[in-house]
């Protein structure tokens, strides 16, 4: 028998793609009249769409109750969204996502959780615990180089705690200000990800330096810290 829950986040996702289907229409005739303003936004508004619905899709399974369904999850979400994950030849720690943070309380916050966690679990799997601390936190946000620059988002505006508390648990000692800070900034490139680093804070100047010439594809990460 399908329980409850599975009708509910069901009768969700049928709502969310007729909403995901009234913003495609209004983006197609935006696009026709050459409205780039209301393209733009509700094109915005589409992707938020898209994020909430790929989430309750992959609630759906897990909704039926199902045994090694947890499992099964993690390894599609390996396949289709890989995460890299290693340190830098100067011993940083580092991870890439090849996609862009959601934005705060409209995003899918959840599904960071779903990704980073597996992946940073396998990674550290016969590892000795790695404890970077005090620290700065990096979030590198790069972006399709032809996107238009008005359409980059404020720092303010990215969901980045999930990340953060996800890596906190397997690199650093603690995430409080004491132990910790945070820095952002921006990037162009050919492909649109997010790329996150544990600097120590005596070599963050070092790391600022480095950021002007990192290559197109990311740094080369390694497996064990050097």
């Amino acid at each position: 028998m399908v329980p409850p829950s599975f009708q509910k986040t069901l009768f969700q996702l049928e709502n969310k793609l007729r909403q995901m289907q009234t913003l495609e229409r209004t983006v197609l005739q935006a696009a026709a009249l050459e409205d780039e303003n209301v393209a733009y936004c509700t094109a915005s508004q589409l992707a938020d769409a898209c994020e909430q619905a790929v989430l309750l899709a992959r609630a759906l399974p897990a909704c039926t109750g199902r045994p090694h369904v947890f499992f099964e999850l993690e390894q599609q979400i390996d396949c289709q969204t890989p995460v890299e994950i290693g340190f830098t030849w100067e011993g940083w720690f580092s991870l890439r996502m090849p996609m862009l943070l959601p934005k705060k309380e409209r995003g899918s916050a959840a599904f960071v959780r779903m990704l980073l966690l597996p992946a940073l679990r396998r990674f550290f799997q016969g590892k000795p615990p790695v404890r970077i601390s005090p620290c700065v936190l990096v979030f590198r946000h790069v972006y399709a180089r032809d996107r238009p620059d008005r359409a980059l988002r404020d720092h303010d505006n990215i969901e980045t705690n999930m990340a953060a508390d996800c890596v906190a648990l397997y690199v650093m000692e603690d995430d409080n200000p004491a132990a910790c800070s945070q820095y952002e900034c921006t990037a162009k490139g050919d492909r649109e990800r997010t790329e996150i680093y544990v600097v120590p804070q005596t070599e963050f100047p070092q790391w600022l330096l480095s950021e002007k010439s990192m290559p197109e594809e990311g740094v080369e990460l390694l497996r064990n810290r050097p």
